[in-house]
């Protein structure tokens, strides 16, 4: 094996910047970078390329054209593109050795290759060309541990014209694309498109000549923060071939796109560059003279200084089972914005694993709903403020089926301070409660609400009546029979915590629902 590159440097260099009016430089802060070949495991002596990570880092897939058939090895031949999967162990803290994906995805005789995959590894996006040469987007999806047979995307993301790389953003529903349709700015530029709540695709918009020049640009990558872009442009005053850029749009506007600099783009071709949630590791194909083969995949560390926070995002996974055989779950997990109303995603968790991945940009206050077929859903709160930089939390999920005696915490019905209106934060939960009734109908409930020990018993006892009401009263005026509802105040007389300190009286502030019969 050929030594791995590990090079700790200090970047102090000019960072080359494009403007329609006229040339400036920038100058990059002091960036401290650790570049290594991640070695065998991933790269062979033949070309490896277009790296794309899970936001969590756990899961790369790359494409190669290293030998597959018996044939090819024998000769020692270059192979057709196919595309590879790697999971990362944490234990040995390296990859574990790349496999090759079946034939759902990786069609034989033709070439296939991995262009985007979303932030839960659950979607993918591949590039595939037809006879005349005309690259097109596809989609597969995994089930379990299988890839589904991808689906060419429609009009208008793919045209009569070539689209080679992709990109999802955060929450699915725009794609990132590179093609050289006509409207554009020069050969190759980057476009997005949107999907509708109807789930079709809105009209392709062009970046704008911010990020696009009369030159091509390619391998576009959205960072899992929503708002930071990085792509590959042989404009913007590169150094040689094509360079990686970043820029970030605030407000609808792009900024001037920045030069990763000069230790990390060489005089030849660095592209597909994809960077993990953390924004602490990177991954791109380059060309260099120590590498294993031709073109080899890269890992660069980006070492922050102690005062920064890292991409104002909250990472939140974890694993769905059944509460009581601890058998995994494939779910739906609906994220809202609870002060719009608006949802901001929806996810499925692993059919085999039950795991979930999704990442929540700072700034907002998210309503987090489980659902999964026979089983009551599982509801969650959780607020970001704006300043709050990354994080990870890790929230396990035990559903619970729906049988009599059974209840839930309703996480997302919230009043106003000392009061039993409810807010409107509350109307999705409220909603959901009433869809479960819904959807079966026999079903009888009790909504009991529960303070804290703060206040006299009397009046604790009181509100909570109240409040249990309104919930009541809610779900009735959306049309379900008051027989199969019974509100139940109890005020501070079942904790769940302790009330010694806020955390603890903040669960016992709460309302819940118990299954009476069905």
């Amino acid at each position: 094996m050929k030594p791995f590159i590990f090079i700790v440097v200090w970047i102090f260099s000019a960072l080359l910047s494009f403007s329609q009016k006229n040339d400036t430089i920038k100058v990059n802060d002091t960036l401290k970078v650790v570049i290594t070949n991640p070695g065998k495991e991933i790269n062979s002596a033949f070309p490896d390329y277009a790296p794309v990570v899970s936001a969590d880092g756990e899961l790369l897939i790359f494409t190669s054209r290293r030998p597959v058939t018996d044939k090819e090895k024998e000769k020692n031949k270059e192979s057709k593109e196919n595309i590879y999967s790697a999971t990362y162990s944490k234990t040995r803290k390296k990859w574990n050795k790349a496999i090759i994906l079946g034939e759902n995805v990786n069609e034989p005789g033709r070439h296939n290759s991995a262009i985007a995959i979303s932030n839960d590894g659950q979607r993918m996006l591949l590039y595939r060309d037809d006879v005349y040469g005309n690259g097109d987007i596809w989609e597969s999806t995994l089930h379990g541990k299988v890839w589904s047979v991808p689906a060419k995307l429609p009009e208008p993301v793919n045209s009569s014209s070539h689209e080679s790389s992709a990109s999802f953003s955060p929450d699915g529903k725009t794609i990132y694309f590179v093609s050289d349709r006509l409207g554009g700015h020069g050969g190759l530029d980057i476009w997005m498109c949107t999907q509708g709540e109807d789930s079709t695709w809105g009209k392709a918009k062009n970046l704008g000549t911010m990020i696009n020049t009369s030159s091509d640009e390619e391998g576009v990558f959205m960072h899992p923060d929503g708002k930071t872009l990085y792509f590959s442009s042989k404009g913007h005053k590169s150094t040689g071939g094509y360079d990686i850029y970043k820029s970030v749009c605030e407000k609808g506007k792009w900024s001037e796109p920045i030069n990763l600099g000069s230790y990390i783009n060489t005089v030849e071709d660095d592209v597909f560059f994809v960077l993990t949630a953390d924004g602490k590791t990177g991954y791109y194909s380059s060309i260099k003279k120590s590498g294993i083969g031709e073109n080899d995949i890269y890992i660069i560390k980006f070492i922050r200084t102690e005062k920064e926070i890292g991409p104002a995002l909250t990472l939140l996974k974890g694993t769905i089972t059944d509460e009581i055989t601890g058998d995994s779950l494939e779910s739906t997990i609906v994220i809202k914005d609870l002060e719009k109303n608006e949802v901001v995603t929806t996810i499925n968790s692993n059919s085999e694993t039950g795991k979930y991945l999704v990442s929540l940009p700072s700034g907002k206050n998210y309503g987090i709903s489980v659902n999964s077929t026979g089983y009551l859903f599982h509801s969650a709160n959780v607020n970001i403020p704006l300043s709050t930089g990354y994080q990870e939390i890790i929230k396990d999920i035990q559903l619970k089926k729906i049988e009599i005696g059974k209840k839930i915490v309703l996480n997302n019905i919230f009043y106003d301070f000392d009061k039993s209106t409810l807010r409107t934060e509350s109307v999705s939960e409220l909603d959901r409660l009433v869809l479960l009734m819904t959807e079966n109908p026999t079903i009888k409930i009790e909504l009991s609400s529960h303070t804290d020990n703060v206040g006299s018993d009397e009046y604790n006892m009181t509100l909570s009546q109240a409040r249990a009401q309104s919930v009541v009263d809610y779900v009735i005026a959306k049309g379900i029979n008051k027989e199969r509802l019974v509100a139940k105040g109890y005020g501070e007389s079942i904790s769940i915590a302790s009330n010694d300190n806020e955390a603890g009286r903040q669960q016992n502030r709460r309302t819940e629902f118990k299954i009476l019969s069905k």
